[in-house]
């Protein structure tokens, strides 16, 4: 009913309630002093009401008490003036109760109509998550506490190799996740939990696979509940475990030349030794010198037939930047813990060189890291990263606050002594930048050790003039 006359609106109510007035005090007038029609007056003051706010409702409630007093029956002053306020009374009480009901109405269509609002943004918000889940290459389910899958997209089927016509739901996660199967019997009753892990997952057909997993654990109205992500990463473990045994394939032949020409020097001291010796009487027929020149002979044979220090031609075009922000990655939270600094002193474009990026990032690794280790003493730990760009090349310098280097003649010799490792490290990371076309140098300052990495542009990102940045 209230709705109606809302609808009406507030002119047409105002027009209906200046209307009813005079045609109840019409018809108040027209019986008389005999009977009173006051009660009819709440008629149009309930309909004011709807539109009229606490004033104009009180207002209108005089109104209609004094026209109600006006043509009732007659009485005394005191009885007459009582009448009109209790007449006032109940007018302006009655309409006050409907002034209530529509505020209520409103509330209750404003709560309403939140709620609706909020239910379509959750059916959209859903809509889009489900979309979100069934598009995902990820597989995406979700267990109960047994270890049964309540729910999954279509990538789990996929990744589990499931049969055409079946799915995963139902089936227990034990026979292909045995790790979200433990996870799932964990005693977290008070708190949840959401981890990472990597795990050996099973398919349909008994293939085994290195799976990625991330999941965390919720509670239901039926009990706990396990949510889990789970990829296929066996890829990326063979990618890595290649690309590592490439590079330990490099390390091994540069070692293996740093000791072929180890061996070459002492071969060559050894025959001028021989040389020296078979000028002494009685030297020159005893067999055991003649064994002795032809191990020496055979040592130096074999020290020629090693392999070249030169690495192989196995580099393409790198984005510099990308290698530089995969080691601000990897260095930057020792460096915070020991209370260093590390300064980046270069633009945001860089231009492309030829390298490995695997090696590249390993060479850099190797020089951040002697930095580290030179700077445990020190007061003062900072390094700075700084990249120059010329007409051919980059340079990427590293230069730290630390002591400096004491003999920088033989920085890049193999087999260093006093070396924390094998003392192999600079001379392999010479050697692979080397292999790139490119090279590695000692920067002397009067602070501290500048090692300079060169590397060459990529043809289509060459350069003219030069700057440093």
């Amino acid at each position: 009913m209230i709705g109606f006359w809302l609808e009406a609106g507030e002119r047409r109510i105002l027009l209906i309630v200046c209307i009813l007035i005079p045609c109840v005090t019409l018809m108040d007038w027209s019986v008389g002093d005999r009977v009173s029609l006051g009660v009819l007056y709440i008629l149009p003051m309930m309909i004011g009401a709807i539109i009229l706010n606490a004033r104009g409702t009180a207002l209108v409630a005089i109104v209609c008490a004094f026209l109600r007093a006006w043509f009732d029956t007659p009485a005394s002053l005191l009885e007459a003036t009582l009448r009109f306020v209790f007449a006032w009374l109940a007018y302006f009480v009655s309409g006050l109760f409907v002034m209530a009901l529509v505020r209520n109405r409103r509330l209750v269509v404003e709560h309403l109509s939140r709620i609706e609002r909020e239910q379509g943004l959750r059916r959209e918000a859903e809509e889009q998550l489900r979309v979100l889940v069934e598009s995902s290459p990820a597989a995406i389910l979700t267990l109960d506490h047994a270890g049964v899958v309540l729910g999954c997209n279509n990538a789990a089927n996929d990744l589990f190799l499931i049969p055409d016509g079946q799915t995963l739901q139902g089936k227990t996660i034990s026979n292909y996740l045995p790790l979200l199967s433990d996870a799932v019997q964990l005693d977290t009753t008070r708190v949840g939990f959401r981890t990472a892990a990597q795990c050996q997952g099973r398919r349909e057909d008994g293939e085994i696979f290195l799976a990625h997993t991330w999941f965390s654990s919720y509670a239901g109205p039926e009990g706990k509940r396990l949510a889990a992500i789970v990829v296929d990463s066996s890829e990326e473990m063979r990618e890595r475990e290649e690309r590592n045994l490439i590079q330990l394939r490099e390390s091994n032949r540069v070692v293996a030349a740093a000791v072929s020409h180890e061996i070459k020097t002492l071969c060559r001291a050894l025959s001028l030794m021989t040389a020296n010796l078979r000028e002494q009487p009685g030297i020159s027929g005893n067999a055991d010198f003649d064994g002795l020149v032809k191990l020496i002979s055979g040592l130096e044979k074999i020290a020629h037939s090693e392999l070249h220090l030169r690495v192989k031609n196995r580099f393409e075009q790198v984005s510099l930047k990308e290698v530089l922000d995969n080691l601000r990655i990897v260095i930057e939270p020792n460096w915070r813990e020991a209370g260093g600094v590390i300064r980046w002193c270069f633009r945001d474009s860089l231009p492309t060189v030829l390298a490995d990026p695997h090696g590249l990032l390993q060479v850099f690794l190797s020089l951040a890291e002697n930095s580290y280790r030179a700077l445990q003493e020190s007061e003062k730990r900072e390094l700075m990263v700084n990249v120059g760009v010329d007409e051919e090349t980059v340079a990427v310098r590293f230069k730290d606050s630390g002591p400096g280097v004491a003999a920088p003649d033989f920085l890049f010799q193999p087999f260093q002594q006093g070396a924390d490792n094998t003392g192999m490290g600079l001379y392999i990371a010479r050697a692979a930048l080397r292999g790139y076309g490119g090279d590695l140098r000692f920067e002397p300052q009067p602070e501290g050790a500048c090692f300079v990495v060169e590397l060459q542009i990529a043809g289509p990102n060459k350069r003219n003039g030069s700057g440093q940045h």
